[in-house]
């Protein structure tokens, strides 16, 4: 595969169409799933050239931790209905390109087996806060205990958005022999993940009385939400919408991310999630202020595609075309960039 559409391609032929239409569909009618890509599409670079920038370094550092690339693997469920060995193969590809991988509470694989199957790699654990802070506390230790760096909260589900894909086929359940691995209680019962709409900033106030660990907000797309953040102590913010999955005609992530990078005028990393495709998007994100972005469908179907050679891959595709891009902009790192650089298109 030679780019991340040609990797959804593959993912499409070799995944069941209920699994396709899970990882690749959205809420309502996919305005917003739409948008996270076509917004890209609206931007145009504007290089700058005789700027003797050599040859360009992708690198950044992230709450302390030092990446090849300014790419992280985002949050996804289910892996392992894209490859047998689903989460691990995925941790190992993420540990191969030098980056962190997010592993998602509804894993397919325990958290603790993820971090075995790549000892070493950069792990973060997404959360959704659950209404029993007990249970919450149980599935944060277990994130603790297998060397997971940083937490991610997700803020932008009280309730699951209405899929249709998934409800044409009648997708509602994993097949036998799978489940969500990180949600056994101390009984060994798997519990369903509650999404509460009786969450309030006190309970992220309560979960940082129950860890050491930073705390990256996911799901920010107001800049006065951004405010709030800060002023809550959260260690960085992820504009996301979910991709697409949750509300539907919010903006795309990456129209949303300028007013959310002044809200918080540089006091924590703002990350993008949403739509990224392609290393143009990785520098258009960067260039308006974010400090990394997350890819998820990607890695996905580079994991359906061929398993951990195949998300591996994906990343390998970024990482060059990253570099690529930045030569071509006149730009020796990441911080050469700047808003300057972007332009709308149309």
């Amino acid at each position: 595969m030679f780019s991340l559409r040609e990797a959804e391609a593959l993912a499409r032929e070799r995944l069941d169409p209920a699994h396709y239409d899970y990882f690749a569909g959205g809420a309502g009618d996919e305005v917003t799933l739409r948008a996270n890509e076509t917004a890209f599409g609206r931007l145009a670079l504007l290089p700058r050239v005789l700027r003797g920038a050599g040859r360009a370094r992708p690198e950044i550092t992230l709450l302390g931790g030092r990446l090849a690339l300014p790419v992280l693997v985002a949050p996804t469920a289910f892996h392992r209905l894209a490859d047998p060995e689903g989460e691990r193969a995925t941790a190992r590809a993420a540990a191969s390109a030098g980056t962190i991988m997010i592993v998602s509470m509804a894993s397919t694989v325990a958290v603790e087996d993820v971090a075995a199957a790549a000892p070493g790699a950069a792990l973060w654990f997404q959360l959704y806060l659950q209404p029993d802070l007990a249970f919450t506390a149980s599935i944060v230790r277990r994130a603790e205990k297998s060397g997971c760096r940083a937490l991610v909260v997700t803020a932008d589900s009280p309730a699951r958005g209405r899929r249709e894909r998934e409800l044409r086929h009648g997708f509602d359940d994993l097949p036998d022999g799978l489940c969500c691995e990180n949600l056994r209680d101390g009984d060994g019962r798997v519990r369903p993940i509650v999404m509460s709409p009786e969450l309030t900033w006190e309970h992220l106030g309560l979960l940082r009385e129950m860890t050491a660990l930073p705390i990256v907000l996911k799901g920010v797309l107001h800049p006065a939400d951004a405010r709030t953040a800060v002023g809550h102590g959260v260690a960085a913010l992820m504009v996301s919408n979910h991709g697409g999955r949750q509300l539907d005609t919010v903006p795309a992530a990456v129209e949303a991310l300028p007013e959310v990078v002044a809200a918080v005028g540089g006091a924590v990393p703002v990350l993008l999630d949403g739509g990224v495709r392609r290393g143009t998007d990785v520098l258009k994100a960067l260039a308006l202020g974010a400090d990394a972005v997350a890819v998820g469908r990607p890695v996905i179907w580079g994991l359906a595609a061929d398993g951990e050679r195949g998300a591996a891959r994906v990343l390998e595709i970024l990482r060059a075309e990253v570099e690529e891009s930045l030569t071509l902009c006149g730009c020796g790192s990441v911080r050469d960039l700047d808003p300057g650089m972007v332009r709308r298109s149309c």
